[in-house]
């Protein structure tokens, strides 16, 4: 099927430089009326390509590989990486990967996370202190690496702090000094899903739970640990969707967002 793009890959550097080109005079109003009159998307017939989500949420559009075939997600990968996007896919299986990898050789897989990235440009590290990313046990492993995959490929630092869950509380309390680096915590558990609730009445950082699956059959494919963190008693802990690593990762780069923004308004004049 033949494929219609309307533009490229708009996002704030891009936008900047071309507001910087009116106001030196290189580029007229006109001009930038034709560049902005359609937003940027890629039409491949099995898929629609957003070449204009890093403008609107500050990270590129992220593939979910369940129901692609491996060539529709090669396809996908191509076209953003043409705009010089990097991407990041999530939950995609080894078939999947394999093919991918093997289309676009700049692919890295991490199997234990689950996702697959392709890098065209540096990523840009963002300032701020990192993420103390928390999980319960090693049996939470391959939702805590989607979340820290994620993290990395948007920039958002983050320090690892696994198997500290409430059956060794004292585990979490011997590498309490995370917390004091931490900008934000992000905990992964299983089981009950306690583990939240525990680090959220130590801290003052914001934190976000992710359930997990892990659990005998009363905890019922993680909807108990989902249902403990719901109703916990520390006060103000937010709450992912079960086994939702990314979906975490995304919050805490909105909130690194969100606090460069602020401390950009805070300093302007």
């Amino acid at each position: 099927m033949r494929q219609r793009r309307t533009g490229d890959c708009m996002d704030i550097a891009r936008l900047r430089a071309l507001l910087d080109d009116v106001r030196e005079g290189r580029a007229d109003n006109e001009q930038v009326l034709a560049f902005l009159r359609d937003l940027p998307l890629a039409d491949l017939g099995y898929a629609t390509v957003d070449h204009h989500r890093a403008l609107r949420q500050g990270a590129s559009e992220v593939v979910f590989a369940p129901g692609k075939t491996a060539e529709q997600i090669a396809g996908v990968v191509r076209e953003l990486t043409r705009t010089g996007q990097n991407v990041l896919v999530t939950r995609i299986n080894e078939e999947q990967a394999a093919f991918l990898s093997r289309e676009v050789p700049e692919t890295r897989h991490v199997a234990a996370a689950r996702v697959a990235t392709v890098e065209v440009t540096p990523i840009v590290r963002l300032r701020g202190r990192p993420v103390a990313l928390v999980s319960a046990g090693t049996a939470d492993h391959c939702v805590a690496e989607e979340c820290a995959e994620s993290l990395r490929a948007f920039g958002v630092p983050y320090e690892r702090m696994y198997d500290v869950g409430v059956a060794g509380l004292h585990r979490l309390w011997a590498r309490r000094d995370v917390f004091d680096r931490a900008s934000l915590a992000i905990v992964i558990a299983g089981m009950e899903g306690a583990l939240p609730s525990v680090v959220g009445g130590l801290v003052s950082i914001p934190v976000i739970a992710v359930p997990t699956s892990v659990g005998y059959g009363a905890g019922a494919g993680g909807v108990a640990a989902l249902l403990g963190m719901l109703t916990s008693c520390a006060s103000g802990v937010s709450v992912c969707n079960i086994d939702n690593g990314f979906g975490a990762a995304f919050a805490a780069l909105r909130m690194f967002q969100s606090a460069h923004r602020f401390a950009w308004a805070e300093s302007s004049p």
